[in-house]
């Protein structure tokens, strides 16, 4: 579900008229349902109640500070793959030491401050971290506590962009070398073998290859447990939300509607594997990010032009793939409706930004209510993956961030001044003159 619906012709955002935060704080503006994300969470986190288990949520999906703190004033804990991210979960105040640390690609200042601030574990993804990690936990007396990601070799059936789990990816370990891995690990003195953990990939909406997963590695599981006094098993994030459509039409909640009657639900997601992990009697680390946020945030952009070509028409609006880059860089889809409902005439247009590549449209051929110069629209299911993949491409200035509780309203990232897309550069002296 979602708090974003029409009441009247005024889209809302919980108690709050969407129309009324742009006029406000001006566009392109993202904004944040705290009470969706706040959903999201519970229902996960009462689906796997059976189970001793700690959600981590996977910031990378979306790191703005005040959903953090959402998420950590519930019990949620951090997947992180940056020391930046670590340092933004301080800030937020979350725990770094129920954190866990991903990616193929940790330096070695990251492995020493992620040590220092006693993170839960890395997910270490090949040998050489191995030995990394266990050199630079010698050099600072520590006890590095790691868990191998295994690559189980399943596809997840997504777009290959963001699938992980198959030996074509750059993640993890082969599934047939993860025994003599941990046999060589366990030799390395500064190491602590705490678990084993899987990722498979982004946007899944069947149960099917997360199954196949999770039973391809219980044996694996089994062995290594009798073996070395692992604590926990992650069996990674990606469980997918519904984008099309992301509005209910019709229904008195989206949660009616047809689209979310063959979603992936938690409550599905948990009938079918607390039976195969319930047995093992490890703690179950689960690490979604899209899941909570995705739906939880739009992205409110104002009509710049309308133009016609001769064979298209194009809406041309002041948002562009900087400020969310999942169409260009996905072929993503996005729902997009206007903030005051219209009826009516129907345009079949393409919606675009004003950068200068052809890569840079929201919507092909969409068909969309007419419109014209100063009407908004809302890019819908825009929660995950898109203000945290933004740029500053063409010298612009990224958007502002809103967060809305019920009829209470936090300007959570105000927008960039244009003369910080410059701050740190300097003219080399001999420009000068």
């Amino acid at each position: 579900m979602h708090d974003f619906r029409y009441a009247g012709k005024n889209l809302f955002c919980e108690g709050v008229a969407v129309s009324t935060l742009a006029k406000k704080f001006g566009t392109p503006l993202y904004v944040y349902s705290q009470h969706t994300l706040t959903e999201h969470f519970q229902k996960l986190d009462r689906a796997l109640a059976p189970l001793d288990h700690q959600i981590c949520f996977a910031m990378k999906s979306n790191s703005n500070l005040s959903v953090l703190r959402t998420l950590a004033s519930l019990g949620g804990a951090f997947d992180i793959v940056s020391a930046g991210e670590l340092r933004r979960v301080i800030a937020a105040g979350g725990d770094p030491q129920k954190s866990v640390f991903a990616g193929v690609g940790k330096t070695e200042e990251e492995i020493e401050y992620a040590l220092r601030q006693n993170v839960y574990s890395f997910n270490a993804e090949s040998e050489a971290e191995l030995r990394r990690i266990n050199t630079i936990a010698a050099r600072l007396k520590k006890l590095a506590p790691i868990a191998v990601r295994v690559n189980p070799n399943v596809s997840a059936h997504t777009h290959a962009k963001i699938t992980t789990g198959t030996y074509e990816n750059k993640f993890g370990v082969a599934f047939e070398q993860i025994e003599g891995l941990y046999a060589r690990a366990a030799k390395m003195k500064n190491l602590r073998l705490r678990g084993l953990q899987m990722h498979i990939g982004s946007q899944i909406t069947e149960i099917a290859p997360f199954d196949q997963a999770v039973e391809k590695i219980l044996p694996l599981v089994r062995r290594l447990v009798q073996k070395y006094p692992l604590e926990f098993l992650s069996i990674g994030g990606g469980i997918g939300i519904v984008y099309q459509p992301a509005l209910a039409s019709g229904a008195a909640s989206w949660w009616q509607s047809p689209a979310a009657r063959n979603i992936l639900t938690p409550e599905k997601y948990a009938a079918r594997l607390l039976p195969l992990l319930r047995p093992l009697g490890l703690k179950i680390l689960i690490e979604p990010g899209r899941f909570i946020c995705g739906n939880a945030g739009i992205l409110v952009t104002r009509v710049e032009y309308l133009k016609q070509t001769g064979k298209k028409n194009f809406v041309i609006v002041d948002a562009a793939m900087n400020d969310l880059i999942r169409p260009a860089f996905y072929d993503a889809y996005h729902e997009i409706v206007p903030l005051v409902r219209k009826t009516g005439a129907a345009l079949k247009a393409d919606v675009v930004g004003g950068i200068c590549e052809s890569g840079d449209y929201f919507a092909k051929d969409r068909l969309l209510p007419k419109l014209a110069g100063g009407d908004y629209l809302a890019l819908l299911s825009a929660g995950a993956y898109s203000f945290a993949m933004a740029s500053n491409y063409n010298t612009r200035p990224l958007a502002a961030e809103v967060l809305v509780h019920g009829r209470n309203v936090a300007l959570v990232r105000e927008r960039q001044p244009i003369a910080e897309t410059w701050a740190g550069e300097k003219i080399a002296p001999w420009l000068h003159h």
